[in-house]
């Protein structure tokens, strides 16, 4: 009787355990979302007019709402500097992600491209120094438009994307031609990222402006080696059209992580236009260059990191004088 009692209390504890589980339905969230990037910097370039300063470079401020299991939003705002005013506040991104399936994601309205997504997120420093792509004008991070993501396989993902081509500062152009475009990540082993990108967007001022980028990265947690081509053509940036302007340019970082909290890292980045005819220098020389970055960060809790980091950059036009920075960067994020 005792054996009975006890099978049927458990039956019964299980049942009501079921059942509570089975009435729990998904509950909308959200929550509020930062990212400040902040930095003291000495220039130690010849005959340099601002030897010090402090800076507040961005400030991103957003929210994020998941309305179910499959679909979500976020805004977010870029407050930074530009010619107008030290600090002007653009929308970055008015967002909404709905996951078809496990194998299909799809995003919509002022988006956040995936050009460099994957480089800038292995490079790691984004809050330091841009790369190389978003540096030099290759593209936006984020633009209007629709992008669908396809997990082809557990080794290969792809995406395909239909944006403005404009970016997120300025409206869609007269032309009204969009930028077509699409990327293949596949990681054929643990640690090993590879990715190929293109795109295209039609103009009536030149030939279509163009871009390419190939990259591999492989992490084996305690150090990771990334490397990056990419190639421009028919544009002075992603969105300045120009008939045979074309730009290339090699990225190599590198990170060796010494602790859970400090890692030490360098970056080479090499930018080069071509000459036009009728010309004798490359139409891009006063920016065409080499940059070095090398530094340490360190990262005492979740959501704060510093850096202490040396940035050079040589010119290509030897009557410009090189840059030369000490930086003590920070960052705090939500």
């Amino acid at each position: 009787m005792k054996k009975q009692l006890l099978f049927l209390t458990a039956l019964i504890l299980s049942i009501a355990s079921f059942s509570q589980e089975a009435k729990e339905e998904f509950k909308p969230n959200g929550k509020p979302l930062f990212d400040i990037h902040w930095n003291y910097h000495t220039d130690l370039s010849e005959n340099a007019e601002k030897t010090s300063a402090f800076e507040l470079k961005r400030a991103y401020l957003g929210y994020s709402y998941k309305f179910s299991k499959t679909i979500s939003a976020k805004i977010t705002f870029d407050v930074g500097s530009d010619d107008v005013s030290a600090y002007t506040a653009y929308l970055k991104a008015a967002q909404l992600d709905w996951e078809v399936s496990p194998a299909v994601k799809l995003s919509m309205g002022l988006i956040g491209m995936k050009q460099f997504k994957d480089q800038e997120k292995f490079w790691g420093y984004r809050y330091i120094f841009k790369s190389f792509q978003d540096q030099n004008g290759f593209g936006s991070s984020a633009d209007l438009g629709i992008n669908a993501e396809f997990k082809i396989s557990k080794n290969l993902k792809a995406n395909f994307l239909i944006a403005n081509g404009e970016g997120y500062k300025k409206l869609q152009d007269e032309d009204g031609k969009q930028k077509v475009g699409g990327s293949l990540v596949f990681t054929p082993i643990e640690g090993l990222t590879t990715k190929i990108y293109a795109d295209s967007q039609p103009s009536i001022d030149s030939d279509a402006i163009t871009t390419l980028s190939l990259f591999a990265g492989y992490d084996a947690s305690d150090w990771r080696l990334g490397v990056e081509y990419n190639k421009m053509n028919n544009g002075k940036k992603y969105s300045s059209p120009a008939q045979d302007h074309n730009l290339d340019g090699l990225s190599f970082y590198s990170t060796y992580v010494i602790s859970k909290k400090v890692e030490v890292f360098g970056r080479f980045d090499q930018l080069s236009s071509n000459i036009l005819s009728g010309e004798s220098e490359a139409w891009n020389m006063a920016k065409d260059g080499n940059q070095i970055i090398a530094g340490i960060q360190v990262a005492p809790v979740k959501g704060l990191k510093f850096s202490l980091n040396y940035q050079n950059y040589s010119f290509d036009d030897s009557a410009i004088n090189n840059k030369s920075l000490v930086y003590l960067n920070a960052q705090f994020k939500l």
